[in-house]
């Protein structure tokens, strides 16, 4: 039996982990370890999500949280290269875009072990986010490229890299939502407690960097939430980072239901029952997409440009005005219909994959008969 280090440290890799890892273990060819960088490493951004999608505990916690983008990387990789060396697996599995998918490609190139990067191909074209210098060196880190999308797979293309190294599988997202989704419909004491009704309120979340680190976008964001608090109510489960920006901004929500980060079963219930969703997560505008909720994406682009294209979400850039006109004029539209994430058997597809690997790899290194 082959063995599969799987590195992970953020809230929605814990998402797309669970139908991988499961999959993984019903071919009965790979043995997986699970690795946590601690990249997210809270009850509420972590613990919970293990608990909630019965993912085993991992097998090595690093403990790495904290500091800039550089400090955090450089820690992962110092703690990361000798669990890696120990271990020595066969490969080692990244998902996504976070300075935890760098440090594990990072440290497997330098150590000669080969990497698949699930979710390859986003491209957002704006190099000034982190998540896409990360992905675009994982990528080309990376000798099996499972992308999601039409689009991701032509980004690849597009790049120079070989087709031979890219599986179209679909997405692992979409998986989940099939997996959990009756579990999260059982869930509706998340929406008495906070004393909404169903399609009767607006669901934000906001957390990335370009938004909480600029006074002004994450001002026009706290505005505009506030705005639509007049003719919805607004429930933001509130991110650490963006908690701690408020306050060095001087901003605060009067209006809006602000609570601690959810659970993902949580999450997708307030997702599902939503009338608008504004977010600037890459992960939430896709989960609007499969509860057919319209979203707003509170950003400047979007690497999931196939729900622009369909209708399903539109752009609104904090950098403007305008914000709070755009979200409520979401409110009873729909888009087309279409399948742009596949079947729901993209971690059926990559276990296959990864198992098919390891037999051709153990057959080529077994005696001749």
């Amino acid at each position: 039996m082959r063995k599969i280090a799987t590195v992970i440290g953020a809230r929605p890799q814990f998402i797309k982990v669970a139908p991988v890892s499961q999959a993984l273990a019903e071919t009965g060819a790979v043995r997986e370890i699970l690795i946590h960088t601690g990249q997210h490493f809270d009850a509420d951004m972590s613990d919970v999500f293990f608990k909630e999608l019965g993912l085993p505990v991992p097998d090595y916690h690093l403990d790495v949280h904290g500091g800039g983008h550089g400090v955090m990387t450089g820690i992962m990789l110092q703690k990361l290269e000798p669990v890696l060396e120990s271990l020595r697996p066969d490969r080692v599995l990244v998902y996504g875009d976070t300075n935890s998918t760098l440090a594990g490609a990072l440290v497997s190139a330098k150590l000669h072990i080969p990497v698949a990067h699930v979710e390859a191909g986003l491209r957002s074209f704006n190099r000034a986010m982190p998540e896409e210098i990360n992905r675009i060196v994982a990528d080309q880190i990376s000798d099996i490229l499972f992308t999601s999308t039409d689009a991701g797979t032509e980004n690849l293309a597009k790049e120079g890299i070989a087709r031979d190294r890219v599986v179209q599988v679909g997405d692992v997202m979409f998986d989940a939502a099939l997996m959990f989704s009756a579990m999260a419909s059982q869930k509706n004491d998340v929406l008495s407690a906070l004393g909404i009704e169903p399609r009767r309120y607006v669901l934000a979340t906001v957390h990335r960097a370009e938004n909480t680190d600029s006074p002004v976008r994450l001002s026009n964001i706290v505005a505009a939430l506030e705005q639509v608090a007049n003719d919805l109510p607004v429930v933001l489960p509130l991110h650490p980072r963006t908690a701690t920006r408020m306050k060095s901004a001087g901003l605060s929500f009067t209006k809006v239901k602000t609570v601690p980060p959810v659970g993902y079963l949580d999450m997708v219930a307030l997702e599902s029952q939503a009338a608008v969703i504004a977010t600037d997560s890459g992960g939430v505008q896709k989960e609007a997409f499969f509860y057919q909720v319209p979203c707003v994406t509170l950003r400047d682009e979007t690497e999931w440009v196939e729900l622009v294209d369909l209708g399903w979400n539109r752009l609104a850039s904090p950098a403007q005005n305008g914000l709070a006109a755009v979200i409520l004029g979401a409110l009873g539209t729909a888009g087309k219909s279409a399948h742009p994430y596949g079947d729901g058997k993209a971690a059926e597809r990559i276990a296959k994959t990864l198992a098919a690997e390891s037999c051709h790899a153990a057959t080529a290194g077994a005696p001749t008969p």
